[in-house]
């Protein structure tokens, strides 16, 4: 990784971490019975503040001179992404003040960040349609614990993963039509990354290497 790599990747761990900071002191300043590892604990339930993590550890490991693979690279811009996407699409609601910025920084500012990093500074050799497949995993993963967190404490982070307002046939349609979403969006990526890191041709069309003579 050159310099402007780390120092690009350390900005983004700086905004996501940034980000995670303010969540949890606007959860204080609402919740003053809170202690701050109850606020952590309650916004450990959330996929955006699990995966705004999951940038802050990657990119703050690139700054560090670490060499994330490209399939992990374009798992994490998929998944943040989609926070994004699903967030203005199903969640978002009016907001102002440090809450309005609370929110948009998980939702938006790091997303965005982040995506512009991949298309600009990442590796994207070695990328396959099987690597869409493989990320479903996180998603997975992260549904399980949040139905079985939400049957023990009470409480689900989503209304699209909550059996006590839609039931369990809910859930599993809104859990089948966001996999199959995760899936489309990684297929998008993988084409996206092998489009970009094509080899162009030379100018004047002329093959590579060294010309007969």
């Amino acid at each position: 990784m050159t310099q402007t790599h780390r120092f690009t990747a350390l900005l983004i761990a700086l905004l996501a971490l940034g980000a995670l900071w303010l969540q949890v002191h606007v959860g204080l300043v609402r919740r003053t019975d809170h202690e701050v590892w109850q606020e952590l604990w309650r916004l450990g339930r959330y996929f955006t503040i699990l995966t705004n993590l999951m940038v802050a550890v990657t990119f703050a490991g690139i700054a560090a001179g670490h060499r994330s693979p490209p399939w992990w690279l374009a798992a994490v811009a998929l998944w943040i992404l989609i926070v994004a996407i699903v967030y203005h699409g199903l969640l978002a609601r009016p907001l102002d003040g440090i809450r309005w910025w609370s929110d948009m920084a998980v939702h938006t500012f790091v997303p965005i960040a982040v995506g512009l990093w991949w298309l600009a500074l990442a590796p994207k050799d070695g990328l396959m349609p099987r690597h869409a497949l493989w990320w479903l995993l996180w998603p997975l993963i992260y549904v399980s614990y949040a139905l079985i967190r939400g049957e023990f404490d009470g409480s689900h982070p989503y209304f699209f993963i909550d059996p006590h307002e839609i039931g369990w046939s809910g859930v599993g349609l809104w859990c089948v039509a966001l996999g199959v979403s995760f899936w489309l969006g990684g297929l998008g990526v993988v084409m996206l990354g092998r489009l970009l890191s094509r080899p162009s041709r030379p100018a004047d069309g002329a093959p590579d290497g060294p010309q007969a003579q």
